[in-house]
């Protein structure tokens, strides 16, 4: 912009500074605004990559590890095998027909069963059939009979325990006077050795005095 002639030298001095400034001013703001617009194209254009990211995600690394080691089956120790006892085998009661002289041997067969055998008898009473099976014969089988008829007329088993069994039988199936008749037996003066050999002699008088139910050592000596 051009002054008139007689403009006065300082206000045309103000005047040209100022026309510089705004100058200036003008290239400042053009370059403000490249710098603002360029700006604004790198940032749209990183929008538009992270929008396109976040559309199509790139797929993940799997990372290359080793697949855990296999453990080895645990080896569990052999269960102790139990213990196999031997039941020993026993013998039933020979059967008895009621002869006095065989009922010692024939109870003493059955206590010693019953005691090697508890578990084979629920009670008292299944002792006493399981003996009274044995009864075959003889005064044997009248007295068995006699025993389960007195159950049906009365409606109960008459004997009730082995103890009373075992009493009942001493009565009737035991030598009626078997320890006065071994106390007599050697008491008499024709009980002596003879001809019998030592052993068979010393079995027989042990058997006589166990009967007769001698202790006293001396009173041994002098029937010996």
């Amino acid at each position: 912009m051009s002054l008139p002639s007689d403009t006065p030298q300082g206000i045309a001095d103000a005047l040209g500074y100022l026309q510089h400034y705004l100058q200036e001013l003008t290239e400042r703001q053009h370059v403000s605004e490249s710098n603002i617009n360029s700006t604004l194209a790198a940032l749209t254009t990183q929008l538009q990559q992270l929008i396109q990211l976040v559309a199509n995600p790139p797929p993940l690394a799997v990372p290359n590890t080793p697949p855990p080691p296999v453990p080895s089956p645990l080896v569990s120790p052999s269960p102790a095998l139990p213990v196999q006892w031997t039941r020993l085998k026993l013998s039933c009661s020979p059967d008895f027909n009621g002869e006095r002289h065989n009922g010692c041997a024939f109870l003493n067969s059955c206590s010693l069963y019953i005691r090697l055998a508890p578990e084979q008898f629920y009670d008292e009473q299944e002792r006493i059939l399981w003996a009274l099976t044995f009864f075959k014969g003889g005064r044997a089988t009248k007295w068995s009979e006699n025993v389960f008829r007195q159950e049906t007329d009365t409606g109960v088993f008459p004997i009730q325990t082995w103890g009373d069994f075992e009493q009942q039988f001493w009565l009737h199936f035991f030598p009626a006077n078997a320890e006065a008749d071994v106390i007599n037996t050697l008491e008499k003066t024709s009980y002596y050795q003879g001809n019998r050999m030592v052993d068979n002699y010393l079995d027989s008088f042990q058997a006589l005095v166990s009967d007769a139910g001698y202790t006293d050592p001396q009173t041994l000596v002098v029937k010996f």
